[in-house]
């Protein structure tokens, strides 16, 4: 019994380290993120033109997007996954509140100085610095990590999933470092916080298709077979996908901006055609808990995939004021990404962070509704708005700002008053101590199992 009480009150710690990963990141999703982006949209469409918007708020606007929303997501998940998955649970959890704080502290530094330039030639790099700092705590975990084995058993390489989630981790390590180096120089000769444009791009393309698109296609590769009832992703097919957008990268990053741009529908198409998601699906979906929408709104995600690559594509060849560009960022930022966190996120989040079920099913809904909709209205009206083909198409883009604040604040609010829920379990048996306790423990198994995603 007393084994079973440690066992679970080991669970009890990783899951509000999760949980407050979790809340860190919506912080940062709703207030120096989606927030600070509507404002920037709404001063945009005033004046008409992107270039009278300081490119300093544009880049902090991201960041927080990026780093402070999903990159807090991945670091939580990370830490509570690894600890379950053979590693050192007190050590996860004492690294991960360190990680933790010196995470949120470098994110808001670095987004703080930019919008007040206040001492920001020491606080831009500093926070960069924290961050990779907290990323380095986390790295150090992951590169320690090794899945338990029977004794016995031949040694086996990691998954395609998993190795795709490494891949994606390397990146993320790389935009951390590329961070501190640009963040470094501007300090030292810049007359003000922003990042060059054109080496801001390709740090975007590091960020995107070098950390976040494999991370969400290893992540997919591993739960979609479950979530969706799809067949078993085609390893080479990902690898290949993998490769592509590596080559996005490196292309980008050396200026041979057509070869990278040329390259960005061909992985998308090799990605979707690997994961099998837009085929049918082979088992009935793993829906209980959530709005049944939810393997729409999956497939529908690649669909902004492929969009966003096709727009780079016509953005190289016919952009002149930076619409079709725009209007490309967004359907994959925005569109995919975006999208992709909160279909599953309100299906595995309740369960990281101490087995609870989602609130509502409607917020569900209503949140992805929301976000695709002012998805669709940024993405139509940017192109003819900035190109200066429609003029009233100005007028629509603080609409989808608004639109899309609202899905991601509906999403918020699911997660925060789900959190704030007992467990199902402890509802059903809250007067029962014992039972608790083996549930608990049961659940601390299941968690750490091979067949983690059917909770």
């Amino acid at each position: 019994m007393a084994r079973i009480e440690n066992v679970s009150g080991r669970e009890r710690k990783l899951q509000a380290l999760a949980t407050a990963y979790i809340v860190t990141g919506l912080f940062f999703l709703l207030l120096p993120g989606t927030f600070l982006g509507v404002w920037n949209l709404v001063s945009i469409s005033n004046r008409q033109a992107l270039d009278q918007l300081a490119p300093a708020w544009l880049q902090a606007h991201g960041h927080a997007q990026i780093f402070g929303w999903i990159g807090s997501f991945i670091l939580g998940i990370g830490f509570y996954s690894l600890s379950k998955m053979g590693g050192r649970a007190d050590f996860a959890i004492s690294s991960g509140w360190l990680c933790l704080a010196l995470w949120t502290l470098g994110l808001l530094l670095r987004w703080s100085s930019i919008i007040t330039q206040w001492h920001w030639r020491i606080l831009l790099p500093l926070g960069s610095m924290l961050e990779l700092w907290a990323f380095l705590i986390f790295f150090r975990m992951v590169s320690r990590h090794r899945p338990p084995r029977n004794p016995g058993d031949r040694k086996r390489k990691p998954e395609a999933w998993m190795r795709m989630v490494i891949a994606s981790t390397i990146g993320f390590l790389l935009t951390l470092i590329a961070n501190v180096a640009l963040t470094s120089i501007v300090a030292l000769r810049a007359e003000g916080p922003a990042l060059p444009h054109e080496v801001d791009q390709k740090i975007l393309v590091l960020a995107t298709w070098g950390f976040l698109v494999p991370a969400v296609w290893g992540f997919n590769a591993r739960w979609l077979p479950v979530f969706l009832g799809l067949e078993v992703p085609r390893a080479r097919g990902l690898f290949t996908a993998l490769g592509l957008a590596w080559a996005v990268v490196i292309a980008a990053v050396a200026g041979y901006l057509a070869i990278s741009v040329a390259m960005m529908p061909i992985a998308a198409a090799v990605a979707i055609e690997a994961l099998h998601v837009w085929e049918p699906s082979i088992h009935p979906p793993k829906t209980e808990g959530i709005h049944p929408a939810f393997t729409v709104f999956v497939r529908g995600a690649y669909a902004w995939l492929a969009i966003a690559s096709v727009l780079s594509v016509c953005a190289y060849t016919s952009d002149r004021h930076g619409g079709i560009w725009g209007a490309s960022r967004h359907a994959l930022t925005v569109g995919f990404l975006s999208t992709m966190v909160l279909a599953i996120g309100q299906r595995i989040l309740p369960a990281f962070c101490g087995m609870k079920v989602l609130f509502s099913k409607r917020l569900m809904l209503s949140s992805l509704l929301l976000l695709n909709i002012g998805c669709a209205i940024r993405v139509a009206a940017e192109i003819p708005a900035y190109e200066g083909l429609i003029h009233h198409a100005w007028y629509c883009l603080p609409v989808s700002g608004v639109i899309e604040l609202a899905g991601v604040t509906l999403f918020a609010v699911n997660l925060l008053v789900t959190f704030s829920q007992p467990a199902a379990h402890l509802r059903r048996y809250g007067n029962d101590r014992a039972m608790r306790i083996r549930l608990n423990a049961a659940e601390a198994s299941t968690l750490g199992s091979a067949n983690r995603p059917n909770i």
